[in-house]
């Protein structure tokens, strides 16, 4: 497929920016079937909000007042979150989730950083959480949400395993495909003339130097799926955030021992 897309660029570079588009930004897993959905979104409160030509469902497990929104990651679902439900649920908090475009009972095809933040905006609107955890692009775009909307109801964040750089994001992607450098360029003018992006510039990075937030980072040096180096990124223009290294735990970060730490810090004044 990549020495494909590498040919039509020299002929038809308007069909191979599109393919290529296609592969990078459709999930091909983490979709839900509605009539068989996991045990715990069953025992949520769900609730389908409509937003421009999309829809997508906040789930809802009523605790107390304060509230934790759930931003899961790339092929995935708000059921990734159970192993941390435990942990919030002892502090009595009310859990949040939701499924990103094209994953869970989502509508759509396409992931974008900039549509997930749209579905976030809307719970933030709705629900004023003031704790938000997100898990791979789900931190990103948590990261990306916080820089560009600035809810004040916000008051910590928790990220695991973010990357930080979408430069860093296309090159893995192309590297994967084989995509020559002519392919790479091509989705660059995409996203500047698409969504007004230059990917250069678009880093979690730079959205972390803009958060006066008290945040929680945390990336496993085995991570095959994000480099650990990401989190270090992002950690160096948080001014006020706490750093957690792990080892063993891959890039799902599932661990007894960090979630405790989570809700330890969650529940520091």
């Amino acid at each position: 497929m990549g020495c494909y897309i590498n040919l039509l660029s020299y002929f038809f570079p308007e069909k191979a920016t599109r393919l290529a588009y296609k592969f990078f930004s459709e999930p091909r897993d983490g979709k839900l079937d509605p009539k068989s959905i996991p045990a715990i979104l069953k025992k949520a409160e769900i609730e389908i909000i409509k937003v421009e030509e999309h829809h997508f469902p906040i789930y809802k497990w009523k605790g107390n007042e304060t509230k934790v929104l759930l931003a899961h990651g790339w092929e995935s679902n708000a059921a990734r979150w159970e192993p941390l439900f435990p942990f919030l649920q002892k502090a009595g908090y009310t859990i949040l989730a939701l499924d990103a475009p094209a994953h869970g009972l989502s509508s759509g095809k396409e992931f974008t950083v900039l549509g997930y933040a749209h579905f976030i905006q809307t719970v933030f609107q709705k629900y004023e959480p003031q704790i938000l955890i997100g898990h791979s692009a789900g931190g990103l775009t948590s990261l990306y949400f916080q820089h560009h909307y600035q809810f004040t109801s916000l008051q910590k964040m928790v990220l695991l395993g973010s990357p930080s750089d979408l430069e860093i994001i296309i090159r893995n992607y192309a590297n994967l495909l084989g995509l020559n450098n002519r392919v790479i360029q091509l989705m660059h003018q995409y996203f500047m003339k698409r969504f007004n992006i230059n990917p250069i510039d678009f880093s979690g990075k730079k959205f972390a130097s803009s958060l006066s937030i008290p945040g929680m980072l945390s990336h496993d040096i085995d991570d095959n799926s994000v480099k650990f180096e990401e989190s270090k990124k992002i950690e160096s223009s948080w001014k006020n955030v706490q750093f957690i290294q792990t080892k063993g735990l891959g890039h799902s970060m599932h661990d007894e021992a960090l979630y405790q730490q989570i809700e330890k810090f969650l529940l520091t004044v």
